[in-house]
């Protein structure tokens, strides 16, 4: 049996063997591919690197895949780091002075970067030069450095928290990753079946993709635990198996979540289904108020089940009729 960090490493490393290696492996996000290729085409004819691009969405979506795709395409090294991680001005100093002409600079969740370093960072991207402060006081002094050409590419979840001259800075294009739709998942379901080794039949196929919140990354994770739960109980990976293996997980055929339907639940039984505030909410399920907001209610009001107004949140019938309740008479 593996260690705890051998499967940590093992599942990073199945992370990476699922992600796309070319356009045509990488599926959904039509209009966004449309848009990079003719990027790339026109900077690859040109000479030039391609401009700085910001890709945005829920997680999960590919944001750092189509980064992956695009240093492939290119075929130019790409420099991984993320906001957190870049904690100095000489941090970013490192990386930049480093790169060869024409590499990728690939920060994900760049919204949580110092704000000391967004403001080096805009020179940078607008006239590729680095201009360091050394020393303090009159004798402070501001060194000029040249750097070779490169593209930015920058991914966040929460692009509100971006300043609007850092956002302006994006000259190649800001592009939003869309949920994708069931007919999408089913097929990155069935690449990564092929990938893994592990035959699928339809109706186990239909059973993940309808549970995986339109989320490319949520259905490979619920594909490699159903295939290991097929793997221990030596069953074949149809239906029947898949259903007990998302059982396992507290995951219903909707794709609730025990957290997701813990909220509902406390809303009907305690708030007769609303309205009610995210405080209210937070302090009776004992979650936090980040997590509700950011983690819990996006899928919930995106499948109908939850609706946010200006009094707060309310439960809507369809929730009503898939946790077992009987609707209220009285239209809320």
């Amino acid at each position: 049996m593996s260690t705890p960090n051998n499967k940590n490493q093992d599942e990073g490393f199945l992370d990476q063997t699922l992600r796309p290696n070319a356009w045509d492996e990488y599926i959904g996000q039509q209009n966004i591919k449309a848009n990079l290729k003719i990027l790339l085409q026109a900077a690859f004819e040109r000479s030039h690197p391609p401009e700085h691009i910001l890709f945005y969405g829920p997680p999960g979506l590919g944001k750092t895949t189509l980064a992956h795709l695009i240093a492939k395409e290119t075929n130019r090294q790409m420099k991984i780091t993320s906001g957190p991680a870049i904690e100095k001005v000489g941090d970013l100093a490192s990386i930049l002075t480093n790169l060869a002409p024409g590499d990728i600079v690939f920060i994900d969740e760049i919204h949580r970067l110092n704000k000391m370093v967004e403001e080096v960072l805009y020179p940078a991207m607008e006239s590729g030069v680095l201009d360091i402060i050394i020393g303090k006081g009159p004798s402070a002094r501001t060194i000029q450095l040249e750097l070779p050409p490169f593209t930015l590419i920058a991914a966040t979840t929460r692009i509100a928290l971006l300043s609007a001259p850092l956002r302006s800075r994006f000259s190649g294009g800001v592009f939003r990753l869309e949920f994708y739709t069931q007919d999408e998942i089913k097929k990155i379901l069935s690449r990564s079946a092929n990938i893994l080794g592990v035959k699928l039949d339809d109706y186990a196929l239909d059973e993940i993709a309808k549970r995986a919140r339109f989320t490319p990354r949520t259905a490979n994770y619920f594909l490699k635990r159903c295939r290991d739960y097929a793997q221990v109980h030596k069953s074949d990976l149809d239906k029947k198996s898949v259903v007990k293996a998302l059982e396992l997980l507290e995951v219903d055929e909707e794709g609730l979540t025990s957290s997701d339907r813990r909220v509902l639940e406390i809303i009907i039984d305690k708030f007769k289904g609303g309205p009610v505030g995210l405080k209210t909410i937070a302090a009776a399920t004992s979650e936090e108020e980040a997590t509700i907001e950011e983690v819990i209610e996006p899928y919930l009001i995106q499948c109908g089940f939850l609706e946010r107004g200006a009094r707060g949140r309310t439960v809507t019938d369809k929730a009503y009729k898939h946790l077992g309740f009987d609707v209220p008479i009285n239209e809320k």
